[in-house]
């Protein structure tokens, strides 16, 4: 019975953990809205209402990063990226030449959408692999937290 108990304690452990380190647990009380894992943004759509902030974080073990499609922001919108940067052309260049506006994991980026509409959005490095995210931004009061 002894071994039974140790091999249903190491069995739960190793998932658990391995969970972890796939990008693949998110608890409720998390301290972020959008996660990203291997190839993908957790959840891929989010909706939000104006002047609300989206915070990203890396919960998986490659590095990412939060680049607008600089084309498709709605008129008006600010572009916006990890690292800064002014333009999607400048993202890219400096992942590029470094991995710059890169994410490693537990590390966050986050922005405040002042203005309503969809914004589309990318991870450099894994784009070819469809690593694309939207945020909805909804022409309404935010709604305050619980």
């Amino acid at each position: 019975m002894e071994r039974r108990r140790y091999l249903v304690a190491a069995g739960t452990a190793a998932a658990a953990s391995l969970g972890g380190c796939l990008g693949l647990t998110r608890g409720e009380n998390n301290e972020f809205d959008v996660g990203m894992r291997p190839t993908a943004f957790d959840p891929q759509t989010i909706t939000v209402a104006r002047g609300e902030e989206v915070v990203w974080e890396n919960t998986g073990t490659r590095d990412h990063t939060v680049t607008a499609y600089e084309a498709s922001l709605p008129d008006g919108a600010a572009f916006f990226a990890s690292g800064e940067y002014e333009s999607e052309q400048a993202a890219r260049d400096a992942w590029a030449n470094g991995a710059g506006g890169a994410l490693s994991n537990g590390e966050q980026f986050s922005y405040t959408f002042e203005i309503p509409g969809e914004y589309k959005y990318f991870c450099i490095p894994h784009e070819s692999g469809g690593m694309m995210g939207t945020v909805i931004v909804e022409d309404r009061t935010p709604t305050p937290p619980e």
